[in-house]
């Protein structure tokens, strides 16, 4: 009988790695399923919500909207425009600049989806605002302590949604503030933006040909001061976003 030749034995750094390897791989898998899976507090728990949130986002981010029964059914759109010497411009539509950088991309950058997840999350927030809430946001706040005395102005009208539409309004004008700084330079004095969303046609109409889109929803803002928050880096933002706009209007 031939003897046979033993196999030889791993190397300790070999199976440490693979040990990682191994538990990295169960880790990835479990933190997707629990980010992509419809919410649940308590499911989220089993690693901590702010783990898993700060793992997942932002190069990681899935979500449980883009699967049936209910796939993602309309178009988001986040336009800015400026006061620039004392002239308005015209509107530009932010998203449209970013989504032109991840469309016949296979490696597609994560910077293409921030306009329109700005517009998601701001045109949520808005619509849970009242009438009187929402009349308060069309108006005009750019001068001093501009933010606090929007924030008051709202309260008169109710205190439910506030501090959360208020949060997505910072995050709203420090968007639109690079934006325009990016497009338009220094001289920019103040901004205004709109989120707009606009439905599919409905899947049951799908094959008739006379089916038309639903109409654009607005939801407006009145001119802002300029935001620019710690994190933010102008001079980078401007560098992809001002050279993705040129060549889009050549």
């Amino acid at each position: 009988m031939a003897e046979t030749t033993p196999r030889p034995r791993r190397r300790p750094y070999v199976r440490v790695v693979m040990i990682a390897a191994a538990l990295f791989t169960a880790w990835h898998i479990l933190a997707s399923f629990l980010w992509i899976a419809p919410y649940s507090a308590s499911a989220r728990e089993i690693v901590g919500q702010e783990r898993l949130s700060s793992y997942m986002i932002p190069m990681l981010g899935q979500s449980w909207s883009v699967f049936a029964p209910e796939p993602i059914n309309g178009d988001y759109r986040f336009e800015v425009r400026a006061v620039v010497n004392g002239e308005e411009t015209e509107w530009v539509s932010a998203s449209d600049v970013e989504l032109s950088m991840i469309r016949y991309h296979l490696f597609t950058p994560r910077a293409g989806i921030v306009g329109m997840d700005v517009s998601s999350q701001y045109k949520g927030a808005w619509g849970k605002l009242n009438e009187d809430q929402q009349g308060v946001v069309g108006l005009n706040y750019f001068k001093d302590d501009w933010e606090e005395r929007m924030e008051t102005a709202l309260k008169a009208y109710g205190t439910d949604n506030v501090s959360a539409y208020m949060d997505q309004e910072r995050r709203a004008t420090a968007y639109a503030t690079q934006v325009a700084l990016a497009i338009w330079g220094d001289d920019v004095e103040r901004i205004q933006y709109q989120a707009t969303r606009q439905n599919v046609i409905p899947y049951e109409q799908r094959h008739d040909p006379d089916a038309e889109r639903p109409g654009i929803q607005y939801s407006f803002s009145g001119w802002r001061g300029l935001i620019e928050v710690d994190g933010q880096s102008q001079d980078a933002f401007t560098k992809v976003f001002r050279a993705q706009y040129e060549r889009m209007n050549k």
